[in-house]
């Protein structure tokens, strides 16, 4: 029987794929970090879906004993910051989140000796050749995911955008239609393959499509472009 680990449970996709993993019937465990400012308000929210709360802090030590505690035969991992985040965060950084709690979250893993699939979040447009920091570091994740002994999934969406966000994403927003509409008419002439894989999805259905391939045993080893995300 499978079980869930889901870590950046509160975030908008995070909050989402519990969802959907509850109704599926998953056994699920949802990880806040432990000095969250809302840490009782998600307790309640996930317990009222059906996921109990682990708040083992990011280190490396409590991370592997929470592992070694839980046994998840699937990581979802959410994890990310933004530019927002990291001015009110001064110490955070897109080398720091985006790329050091997920290799600190494969140490673990290993120190707990478990291989559970791992399901990791990117982002379309991440690749080698990346100059921007943000997707640099989202690269350099996938490639220590692809070198660990974990069977992984990684995912490349495109914009995730939806009304009922916490923060305000307003230039997200607007990035995201004007992009679906130059894609959209691109798509007219003949550039569909760069609407399907740029255009932007919602956090339910790309939630919907991270738990049907975290289920799926064919779907291992592999990096799921964004349109096949919908």
């Amino acid at each position: 029987m499978d079980r869930a680990f889901v870590v950046g449970a509160t975030g908008y996709t995070g909050r989402e794929v519990v969802r959907v993993l509850c109704e599926r019937g998953v056994s699920t465990i949802a990880h806040i970090r432990p000095d969250s400012p809302r840490l009782e308000e998600w307790r309640e929210y996930f317990g009222k879906l059906g996921a109990p709360v682990n708040t083992a802090s990011w280190e490396e030590n409590a991370m592997t004993t929470a592992l070694g505690r839980i046994q998840p035969t699937l990581i979802f991992n959410l994890v990310g910051t933004t530019k927002a985040r990291m001015k009110q965060e001064k110490d955070a950084s897109y080398e720091d989140v985006d790329y050091g709690l997920i290799a600190m979250l494969l140490r673990a893993t290993r120190g707990a000796v478990l291989t559970p699939k791992l399901i990791h979040l990117s982002a379309a447009g991440v690749g080698p050749n990346s100059t921007h920091a943000y997707y640099q570091a989202k690269w350099k994740t996938e490639e220590e995911i692809r070198k660990s002994d974990l069977p992984y999934l990684v995912a490349r969406p495109s914009f995730i955008i939806g009304a009922d966000r916490d923060d305000s994403r307003s230039f997200e927003l607007w990035g995201a239609r004007l992009i679906d509409g130059a894609f959209l008419v691109a798509s007219l002439v003949g550039a569909r393959k760069l609407y399907n894989r740029y255009r932007s999805t919602t956090n339910t259905r790309l939630a919907q499509a991270l738990v049907r391939l975290a289920l799926d045993p064919n779907a291992i080893n592999k990096v799921i472009e964004s349109e096949e995300l919908r």
